[in-house]
């Protein structure tokens, strides 16, 4: 891998587009290989949740999807070598901030194959290596997508050890990827909250960390009825097993006795389980009651907890108390309460007037991604091919010695 990553780094924009481009062609042909990988993969594993089924499961749709984004990275711009700043000192020389390669990159995710497509493209269009280690329940679909890539880089001319599987399903074999300083750059952990939990703890190599996807909706008291109708049930019911997924509804105590049956019904009838808070019950009696261990859980499932809250500061607290710093919304017509919320968060992605399941890296015009990123480091929010790249300097001169 770190021999591939040197000869990745010197490749230009061409060879990599090409490789995308027919690993691209490569997926949609073997669809039938890749449906008969994942069905096998579905069988060896009856008793998945719902939520974990369906990130596991392929259809047409989603082999499409990838082979889609495999060519939207392609034409994408080749962030290696971009010009990030330019400045000119006194004595003459010219300064500039470039962008560079990570180097080697080791991706290690839970049972959603596309991330084995989206991580192979998004590492391989910003030049480094990646060493994928995909969930056992996924590996007869990784492998297979796998395949797609590396025809794509022997089609390219590029190694075929820029995009690897690890070798094995072993968890000792991650142990070994944490412990991996000075061969591999950095980790990127894709999963639930044990995982990187562990790789938080085990790592000795830098960690690019993806948390839980602990997301709230918050109506406040100048929403739009319909538009926050409309939000929260896509937010929550699109697709309950993705991190974008809304798991806390917050509502303005001044609306919630009009708003908050309609927002359930809406919600009930498209399959949805609530978990209400004392005032959310004083409304609605029927809800389950929510403890605050629920106002703590990633549910990945059709079930909502609800809380009433007495305005902005009450939203934000609860927030801060109970999110996961991964994506909150709010849904309101007031501009100026609109800033203050979005000011107020410590979240990697805050939103104005949308579902919360616009967090994804496709639809912020990445391509792709492989994880959104929290925490004080220099990537929040999706993972796209800018935040894969470090940078380094260049210095120009016309013949300036230091005195």
């Amino acid at each position: 891998a770190r021999a591939a990553a040197g000869q990745l780094a010197r490749a230009g924009r061409p060879a990599k587009d090409r490789a995308l481009k027919a690993a691209a062609a490569a997926l949609r042909a073997g669809q039938d290989t890749l449906l008969a990988a994942n069905a096998a993969d579905l069988e060896a594993s009856p008793d998945l949740s719902p939520a974990f089924r369906d990130r596991l499961v392929l259809n047409p749709a989603r082999i499409a999807a990838m082979a889609q984004g495999l060519e939207d990275v392609a034409a994408l711009p080749d962030p290696v070598g971009h010009v990030l700043a330019e400045w000119t000192r006194p004595n003459g020389l010219v300064m500039r901030r470039v962008a560079q390669p990570l180097g080697v990159i080791g991706m290690i995710y839970e049972s959603r194959p596309n991330v084995t497509a989206d991580a192979a493209a998004l590492c391989l269009k910003a030049g480094s290596a990646v060493l994928l280690r995909g969930g056992s329940e996924g590996a007869r679909s990784s492998d297979a997508i796998h395949a797609c890539i590396a025809a794509g880089l022997r089609e390219a001319g590029l190694p075929e050890a820029a995009v690897q599987m690890a070798p094995s399903q072993d968890r000792a074999f991650v142990g070994a990827m944490l412990r991996a300083s000075g061969l591999i750059d950095l980790i990127i952990p894709r999963g639930g909250k044990g995982l990187v939990k562990r790789v938080l703890e085990e790592a000795r190599v830098p960690v690019l960390a993806h948390a839980e996807g602990l997301n709230h909706t918050y109506i406040h008291a100048a929403a739009n009825p319909t538009m926050a109708r409309e939000i929260l049930a896509n937010a929550k019911m699109r697709r309950t097993g993705v991190c974008g997924a809304t798991e806390t509804l917050l509502i303005d105590a001044a609306i919630a006795p009009e708003l908050l049956p309609l927002l359930v019904a809406d919600l009930a009838a498209l399959g949805c389980g609530f978990k209400g808070d004392e005032r959310a019950r004083s409304i609605l009696p029927a809800l389950p009651v929510a403890t605050e261990a629920d106002f703590g859980t990633e549910w990945l499932d059709a079930l909502l907890n609800i809380k009433v809250v007495d305005g902005l500061d009450s939203a934000l607290a609860h927030i801060r108390r109970f999110g996961s710093e991964h994506t909150d919304a709010i849904v309101t017509e007031d501009a100026a309460v609109a800033t203050s919320f979005l000011n107020g968060l410590d979240s990697a992605v805050g939103m104005w007037n949308a579902s919360t399941q616009f967090c994804d890296g496709g639809e912020f015009g990445f391509g792709a991604e492989i994880g959104i990123a929290t925490g004080r480091l220099h990537a929040r929010g999706p993972v796209g091919l800018e935040q894969l790249c470090t940078y380094r300097y260049h210095v120009i001169g016309t013949g300036q010695v230091r005195a």
